[in-house]
């Protein structure tokens, strides 16, 4: 079992929100679309997409708030400190645990998606997708790091 929280280890130790993750993550990558830039504050956002009985609010599900931007993705954020938990995509039947609150966990990013809407090249010689890959909706297709 993995825990992560809404808030940085260097936070006080009575944090708001507690989440446990089970299993493995069904992937993960970067997305580069303008939508999660925005959302995370940054050129890049580190994703790892969860099967939605795989992720547990342990403490504080009554200081999460949802942000639904499109009906395809549910953001939860905490009411208290603002911080980012998770987004929920029921549509693809996953949740999307951002990589960088999650602790202890080895983040082994197996492609980029959203790649023409980049700020940032990275060239890591990962899949870079024009969108998202054809079982996600999108074209499946490849564009040069």
């Amino acid at each position: 079992m993995v825990r992560f929280n809404s808030q940085s280890p260097a936070s006080p130790p009575a944090w708001v929100i507690a989440t446990a993750l089970t299993g493995e993550p069904a992937g993960m990558g970067y997305c580069h679309c303008t939508s999660c830039r925005q959302w995370s504050a940054g050129p890049v956002n580190a994703f790892t997409l969860w099967k939605p009985e795989s992720v547990k609010v342990t403490r504080g599900e009554q200081n999460i708030g949802t942000y639904n931007k499109t009906p395809q993705s549910y953001r939860k954020w905490c009411k208290t400190c603002g911080g980012h938990v998770f987004t929920e995509h029921p549509g693809l039947g996953l949740t999307d645990v951002y990589a960088a609150v999650i602790s202890d966990f080895s983040f082994k990013p197996g492609l980029h998606v959203n790649y023409s809407e980049t700020v940032l090249r990275m060239h890591d010689g990962l899949p870079k997708l024009k969108d998202f890959p054809k079982d996600f909706g999108g074209s499946g297709i490849e564009v040069p790091e």
